[in-house]
């Protein structure tokens, strides 16, 4: 599994930002009230990020030998996809809560604290969300044995036969 680099985490972002602009753009255009993410979000955001670091924490002490207990290859391996969707996610959001913010402050009117209050958090905890995707993602990661065969090597064995 590759890692999370920097190039998807903006690709995420300009794509979130788009649609969040072109769906208040939108919604304006028909005399609906712009979007305005609930409440809840934020802590929802939040929430998962800190779950994902919990998660993460005992594959990183089984891995560098901290723990007794072992960990199943395949649990780490789910956790560590978790860490990478969890923060394409929130690349995701903070780019939507931008786009949003974006289409508001363009506006001739000043919008009220209270719209703009929750896309703020939603961008900070979307942030949030990114960070600890990334900090999961490298607890899972698992250090590369010295033992490993390079990839054409043989193996060692009986020549000539």
């Amino acid at each position: 599994m590759k890692r999370t680099g920097a190039g998807i985490l903006t690709i995420a972002v300009i794509i979130g930002l788009v649609c969040g602009f072109v769906l208040d753009t939108a919604l304006t255009a028909m005399g609906r009230a712009t979007f305005s993410p609930a409440v809840s979000l934020p802590t929802i955001l939040a929430l998962l990020g800190a779950v994902i670091v919990v998660l993460a924490v005992p594959v990183f002490r089984a891995s560098r030998g901290r723990s007794a207990r072992r960990i199943d290859p395949f649990r780490a391996l789910r956790i560590a996809m978790l860490a990478k969707a969890s923060s394409l996610l929130g690349a995701a959001a903070a780019g939507f809560a931008v786009g949003l913010l974006a289409f508001l402050l363009s506006r001739p009117v000043t919008p009220s604290v209270g719209s703009m209050g929750t896309i703020i958090a939603t961008l900070v905890c979307a942030v949030v969300l990114v960070v600890a995707g990334l900090v999961a993602e490298q607890l899972c990661t698992i250090r590369k044995d010295d033992d490993d065969d390079t990839p054409g090597d043989l193996p060692a064995g009986p020549v000539g036969i």
